[in-house]
């Protein structure tokens, strides 16, 4: 793991969130080095730190929604949408969402899937972060960024925890900003 953050230099606290994710060989699969972060989650300073430096970067910003991807965006985005006075807004997998849903397909390695979120949630000319654990391909905050753009609501920017690098995701953003605390080497 390798400390990204702050453009200007980095934040003190990034090397402590670095050092909390676990990386577990072989899992789900052979090949596959899982950054888990729940080990993340459990050192409370971590954790706050991580949620801290979010707030830090968007408050003020006049960004009215946080669209958190599920799953593991469901744990970041809640704290740093009430920490700066923004709604959150679940991206969810089909048939996750008991209300009308407006949906897009994306596509993955080998087929496809979809995310929805409810018709309603966000309104044209909001602003909004989209956040999640993690970007490894970018297929799938690519699906938020055009599930949020088709219903006009402005990408402030995109922001994970971690980054796999190498498997090229930002590619996919866009002209999406995407700000990110921590680069692995692990894919």
């Amino acid at each position: 793991m390798a400390p990204a953050g702050k453009e200007d230099g980095q934040d003190p606290r990034i090397p402590k969130i670095a050092s909390s994710i676990r990386v577990i060989p072989d899992f789900p699969k052979p090949g596959i080095m899982f950054q888990d972060i729940t080990t993340l989650l459990l050192d409370t300073e971590a954790f706050r730190d991580t949620i801290d430096i979010f707030v830090e970067r968007y408050k003020g910003k006049d960004i009215s929604v946080v669209a958190g991807v599920e799953a593991r965006g469901f744990i970041f985005g809640p704290p740093i949408a009430l920490a700066i006075g923004a709604k959150f807004v679940p991206m969810r997998k089909p048939k996750k969402l008991p209300g009308e849903v407006i949906s897009v397909e994306y596509s993955l390695e080998y087929g496809t899937d979809t995310m929805e979120m409810h018709v309603g949630a966000v309104e044209p000319g909001e602003r909004a972060i989209v956040i999640d654990d993690l970007i490894a391909t970018g297929g799938t905050l690519a699906a938020a960024i055009r599930l949020l753009e088709r219903v006009g609501v402005e990408i402030v920017e995109c922001a994970c925890v971690i980054e796999l690098p190498e498997l090229k995701g930002r590619e996919k953003l866009g002209e999406a900003p995407l700000f990110i605390l921590v680069t692995s080497d692990a894919a």
